[in-house]
């Protein structure tokens, strides 16, 4: 006896994944201080062994500098802004993690293309798309591991 296929559920009828906020927020922010540290910590280093300054209006070439504190805030806000966008996924599409990562890495790039952009040496530029880079792939990753653990499935 052959067994017909069942129909698809209806939409009301299909149980969504569940999102646990509180650890998605909680990872979003454990995100954004990362984002931020890789920044000031990379200021650290290129000002302890090289004498490149960052791609200005970001740059600066003094760990404490202003400049570097808004640029780690930046990347700060970027890592928020992540967050919220993954909340949305999470909740409203298939595949979130998916759309997610093409979005981060999509966005990386733009970070990544943008100091060559600006009127400043070849070096500052390459040292600046590098530590825009490295949050990039940070924010990447960090947040598709806490996107992952902040599902609950039905």
């Amino acid at each position: 006896m052959t067994e017909h296929p069942r129909p698809p559920v209806p939409t009301e009828e299909r149980q969504l994944p569940e999102v646990d906020a509180g650890r998605l927020w909680a990872g979003g922010l454990a995100t954004a201080l990362v984002a931020a540290l890789i920044v000031i910590v990379a200021a650290f280093v290129i000002q302890a062994f090289v004498t490149i300054p960052v791609v200005p209006p970001l740059g600066a070439t003094h760990l404490g500098d202003m400049v570097t504190l808004a640029y780690a805030l930046l990347a700060a806000l970027a890592a928020i802004a992540a967050t919220g966008l993954l909340h949305v996924l999470l909740v409203a599409t298939p595949r979130p993690l998916l759309f997610f990562s093409w979005i981060v890495a999509l966005t990386t790039v733009v970070a990544v293309v943008t100091p060559f952009l600006a009127a400043a040496s070849r070096n500052s530029q390459l040292i600046t798309a590098a530590i825009n880079l490295v949050v990039g792939i940070a924010i990447l990753s960090l947040l598709n591991g806490v996107g992952l653990s902040a599902v609950r499935r039905p």
